[in-house]
C-alpha cells in the first residue's frame, strides 16, 4: 500500500487505491464515539461546521460557515443525527444513505440565525425540544450534554429544559487530533495544491504588483485545480511585514520588498496554512539575514519532531518574545507557533511558549501540523516568515509542503534566483532533496540588533 502522503488525482478510480471516502466517514465516527465514550458525558451536540462534517459527513457550501444554523447530535447509544434547512435535509436523504439507516437520521430542523429570527418566534426552543426528545428516547435526559459552541438564546433553551449543558470542545478536538490515512492523503493533496499556486506566484510577483492581485491570482489557481474554500491569502509586503496585520492591502510592492503569504484553503474539507517569503528584484542584507534566522529556527523544529517528544521540546527551541521586540509571549503569538491541521486551520496539538512550557503536549505518529517561524530584520522594515506543514512517522516526520524555502528566493525574473546565485527552476531543484528543507544548517543565532 502507498504512503499516506502519496498524491494522486482528484478523482476515484477503479484501477488504483486513493482516498476511500466510506472508510473515512467510518473511521472519523470511531473516533468520535471512541472519544465520547472516554468522557462524562451523555452525547455531544455540535453547531461548528468543521466538527458537524467530522460526525456527519456533510456539507452545505462554506457559505454556512459562521451561521451556527445547522447542528447534529451524537449520543452514547445512537446514531448521528443532523439537523439542517429542509432543502439541504432532503438531499441528504437523497445521496447520504449513511444517514438513512433505519429511521431517517437527515431531518428539517435551523436554529436562530444568529438572532436574525424574532425571538417570540420560539426557535430557540424548537431547537432545545428537539434535542431533549432525543436525549429522554435514549435515556441520556439526566446526562450532560456538551456542546462545542451555542447561540445564547439556544443556550438558555437547553438548560430551561432540563438538560445540564457543558463544553463539550475537548471531545471533538480530541477526536481529532490523530489523523487517519485518507485524512493525512486529503491534507497531503490539499498542501501540493498550494505548491502549485506558489509556482504561479512567484512567476507573477514584481514591482508594480499591488498584494490583492496576488491573491486573486492565489485564489483562481486552486479553485481551477478544484478547492472547495479559499479561506484566506494573507500577502504582506514591505514595511506592512513588521509588524505583521495578518490581512492584504491594495498596496503596490516595490523594487526591494520583502514580500511573503499565507495560503489558506479547503480541499474536500482538509486545510492548508502554509507561509513563503520572497524578496522582490532584491535582497537587503537585513533581509537575508531574517530569512537565515527564521529558516534556522524551522529547521530546528523540524529536526526534533517525532513520536514522544512534546510540545514544550519543540517551542523551547524557539526564541522568546523578548528576543524579538515583543513585551511577553501573549503579545508575541503566532509569529512563533505550531498548531494542528485538519478540516479547520487550528486544531491539537498547540505549540506556542505561551501555553506549552506549563501545559506541554505528547507527539505521537499520525498527528498532522503546521510549524510557524518569524524574525523581522534589523533594518525595522522587513521581515522573514516561514510556514512547514509535517506529518509526524513513526521515527521522525515529513515535510508535505514542497515548495522551495530553504533559501531566500528573489521572485522578478524569468529563473529562480536565491541570495547565493542563480537555482534551477523548480523541478529540477527538488529532484535531489529528502525533504524541502535540505540538508540541515548549523548556525548559532546572534543577538537582534
Amino acid at each position: 500500500m502507498s504512503s499516506a502522503t502519496a498524491t494522486s488525482g482528484t478523482m476515484a478510480v477503479d484501477w488504483e487505491q486513493r482516498v476511500d471516502f466510506d472508510r473515512l466517514r467510518h473511521a472519523r465516527l470511531d473516533r468520535l464515539r471512541a472519544q465520547l465514550e472516554r468522557s462524562e458525558l451523555g452525547a455531544v451536540l455540535a453547531f461548528d461546521f468543521s466538527n458537524i462534517r467530522y460526525m456527519t459527513a456533510t456539507h452545505i457550501g462554506t457559505w454556512a460557515m459562521d451561521k451556527l444554523i445547522r447542528f447534529s447530535l451524537l449520543t452514547r447509544t445512537g446514531k448521528p443525527i443532523s439537523w439542517d434547512f429542509g432543502s439541504a435535509a432532503r438531499h441528504h436523504q437523497l445521496h447520504n444513505p449513511w444517514l438513512m439507516d433505519g429511521e431517517p437520521r437527515a431531518r428539517a430542523g435551523i436554529s436562530t440565525l444568529r438572532g436574525a429570527f424574532h425571538p417570540d418566534a420560539g426557535i430557540a426552543r424548537e431547537v432545545a425540544a428537539k434535542i431533549k426528545r432525543e436525549l429522554d428516547a435514549q435515556g441520556l435526559s439526566g446526562e450532560p450534554l456538551g456542546i462545542d459552541v451555542v447561540e445564547p438564546p439556544v443556550l438558555f433553551a437547553l438548560q430551561e429544559a432540563g438538560i445540564r449543558v457543558v463544553d463539550g470542545q475537548q471531545v471533538f478536538m480530541e477526536a481529532r487530533r490523530i489523523k487517519t490515512p485518507d485524512e493525512i492523503t486529503l491534507l497531503t493533496h490539499s498542501a501540493a495544491m498550494v505548491d502549485a499556486a506558489y509556482e504561479d506566484l512567484y512567476e507573477f510577483l514584481r514591482p508594480g504588483v499591488r498584494e490583492n492581485e496576488t491573491v486573486g491570482l492565489v485564489a483562481k489557481k486552486l479553485y481551477d485545480l478544484g478547492s472547495e474554500y479559499v479561506e484566506g491569502v494573507n500577502a504582506i509586503s514591505g514595511e506592512r511585514c513588521s509588524p505583521h496585520p495578518h490581512v492584504y492591502s491594495d498596496r503596490l510592492i516595490r523594487p526591494g520588498d520583502p514580500a511573503f503569504f499565507d495560503i489558506l484553503h479547503s480541499f474536500n474539507g482538509y486545510r492548508t496554512c502554509y507561509y513563503r517569503t520572497f524578496a522582490v528584484g532584491s535582497a537587503s542584507v537585513a533581509q537575508r539575514d531574517a530569512y537565515t534566522r527564521s529558516r534556522e529556527y524551522m529547521d530546528r523544529a523540524i529536526a526534533a519532531v517525532k513520536p514522544g517528544v512534546t510540545t514544550a521540546d519543540i517551542v523551547r527551541l524557539w526564541p522568546t518574545a523578548q528576543e524579538f521586540g515583543f513585551a511577553d509571549e501573549e503579545a508575541a503569538f503566532g509569529l512563533q507557533y505550531g498548531h494542528g491541521v485538519g478540516l479547520s486551520i487550528w486544531e491539537k496539538p498547540i505549540f506556542s511558549r505561551l501555553v506549552s512550557l506549563e501545559h506541554p503536549e505528547t507527539i505521537a505518529e499520525g498527528m498532522v501540523f503546521a510549524l510557524e517561524t518569524y524574525w523581522p530584520s534589523a533594518d525595522g522594515v522587513g521581515a522573514a516568515r516561514i510556514e512547514e506543514e509535517v506529518v509526524v512517522t513513526a521515527d521522525g516526520c515529513e515535510v508535505i509542503t514542497k515548495f522551495p524555502a530553504e533559501q531566500l528566493l528573489v521572485a522578478g525574473g524569468r529563473r529562480y534566483y536565491s541570495v547565493d546565485g542563480p537555482m534551477n527552476l523548480l523541478r529540477e531543484s527538488q529532484s535531489h532533496l529528502k525533504h524541502p528543507s535540505g540538508p540541515r544548517r548549523t548556525i548559532t543565532p546572534a543577538q537582534p540588533s
